[in-house]
């Protein structure tokens, strides 16, 4: 071999070290980009995911209430994220206190366990008859059956329901030993 051809051989394999260096670091940095990307894709999934949990826990609790469900749609300048958050959270604090909780517990006091199901036509713990329930709550009725398959909450709600339309007269004389009417 002659020295000049050494020379240029040495040079030709460095340069290919150099180059398959560069190539593996490109590759590196591609594989990192490809990673922060399926990163990226599975964050925003996990955000999807809060939200539409939170998008349901604010309908169900608006379905508790009677009340018609939120737009899909954040009005506001928050992430959606924090938006359905808040909202899920106002909706929760709302069902858990209907306006005459307490007088609900005090007629149930008088009527019977919120389970009841005594044979007497009436059912629940604000003792509600079939008609009373096809009114009021007929989308529960059909999807859980009668008020003593009901949660408290629930038939609380229903009994809010009656209260907008008469009061607390569905229930005359358990109102009136609470001092309602």
């Amino acid at each position: 071999m002659f020295p000049k051809q050494g020379v240029l051989l040495s040079k030709a394999t460095s340069l290919a070290l150099v180059l398959a260096v560069l190539a593996a670091i490109g590759t590196g940095a591609a594989i990192d980009r490809a990673k922060a990307a399926g990163r990226h894709v599975a964050a925003q999934d996990a955000v999807a995911v809060q939200i539409s949990r939170y998008r349901a826990e604010t309908r169900r609790w608006q379905q508790v209430m009677g009340r018609p469900p939120t737009p899909a749609r954040p009005v506001r300048k928050l992430p959606p994220v924090q938006v359905w958050r808040s909202r899920a959270l106002q909706a929760r604090r709302q069902a858990l206190n209907p306006p005459h909780k307490r007088q609900w517990l005090c007629i149930h006091r008088y009527e019977a366990a919120w389970h009841a199901h005594t044979g007497n036509g009436y059912y629940g713990g604000l003792q509600m008859g079939l008609t009373f329930q096809r009114f009021y709550a007929a989308r529960l009725l059909r999807r859980k059956g009668t008020a003593d398959r009901w949660t408290p909450l629930e038939q609380m709600w229903v009994a809010e329901r009656a209260h907008r339309d008469s009061g607390f007269w569905p229930w005359p004389n358990t109102a009136r030993m609470c001092g309602l009417i």
